[in-house]
């Protein structure tokens, strides 16, 4: 089969012949695969960046962990790869299928899920959003981010703030369900108007410093804020004052592999991945996306998409 393989970590995938997965249980199916989204999820684990990275295997691996494949039966769904995803064949866990509507396509299907993950787990079970809540999105320019803007008002959000550095993209958020939006300059955080109910940080770093520095209370009752870390793209890290722990009511958590138990990543399945499917088929939730071939792997691995978009490989 064809494939898109990693020989070492930090190279360009290659597009070559690799021989096909073999389920190694009973919980695994081989499938056909259909479109697969390319994520920064998928570049950081490529390069050993990412904590979830793995040693590269001696003769190469297939990357891609999530996909729209077809099943031996015919039926179309979104899986998780127990193998490399970004091939003609792979091998995907049963009890990790969704099946996809007839009416969404391929690439739109393939975009939407790694974003869902990104923004509804961090809102519905670490943010434990409410209706009526006001949300703060910090790098809502991002594919994700946009994602993220839509499911806050689809779940009620009485009001959405949202940073990000791009300009024109920040702008469309407004068409999204953004009720306000923030450049992200260098005194950006003096317009931040909270108090803020649940903040998702997407880029950590300098600005989830400013955002936290505006949280620090002075003595008296403070706002209930739950801040959930999702990304760092400004940096991994940050310099937090224990005044600000301690003057605020702030839970601050993080959303990521590993950071869901079990019971909740069940319901991405059964409930909040087959309803934003429906969503999207429907017109209600809104990607935007850049479709390109398999064979072209080692010259889009590292395109730049802009304006939100998801970079999606068809097989």
């Amino acid at each position: 089969m064809k494939a898109a393989v990693l020989y070492r970590a930090g190279e360009l995938p290659q597009y070559v012949d690799f021989p096909a997965p073999i389920p190694q249980n009973e919980n695994e199916i081989e499938v056909a695969v259909r479109a697969v989204a390319i994520k920064h999820l998928d570049k950081s684990i490529a390069a050993g960046n990412h904590y979830s990275s793995d040693t590269t295997r001696e003769g190469g691996r297939v990357i891609g962990g999530d996909g729209i494949c077809i099943l031996p039966d015919g039926k179309r769904v979104y899986a998780i790869g127990a193998s490399g995803m970004l091939a003609e064949k792979a091998t995907v866990e049963k009890n990790m299928i969704v099946p996809v509507p007839d009416t969404l396509d391929d690439v739109t299907a393939a975009a939407l899920p790694n974003a869902v993950i990104g923004a509804a787990m961090a809102l519905r079970f670490k943010g434990k959003m409410q209706p009526g809540d006001t949300v703060l999105i910090n790098g809502a320019t991002g594919f994700t981010g946009r994602v993220a803007v839509q499911i806050a008002k689809y779940y009620g959000a009485k009001k959405v703030v949202a940073t990000g550095r791009n300009l024109s993209s920040l702008q469309e958020l407004l068409t999204l369900g953004a009720d306000e939006i923030i450049p992200l300059t260098d005194d950006f955080h003096t317009q931040l108007k909270g108090p803020f109910d649940v903040v998702i940080d997407y880029l950590w770093g300098h600005t989830a410093a400013k955002i936290l520095s505006t949280l620090k209370g002075k003595g008296r009752f403070t706002h209930s804020t739950r801040y959930i870390s999702v990304g760092s793209m400004a940096g991994d890290t940050i310099t937090l004052s224990a005044a600000i722990l301690r003057s605020a009511d702030l839970q601050l958590s993080g959303s990521g592999l590993g950071a869901w138990p079990k019971e909740q990543v069940e319901l991405l399945f059964t409930e909040i991945l087959p309803e934003m499917f429906r969503l999207a088929a429907s017109g209600k939730l809104i990607v935007s996306t850049t479709a390109v071939k398999l064979a072209d792997i080692s010259t889009l691995w590292d395109k730049d998409v802009c304006n939100g978009e998801r970079l999606v490989v068809t097989i």
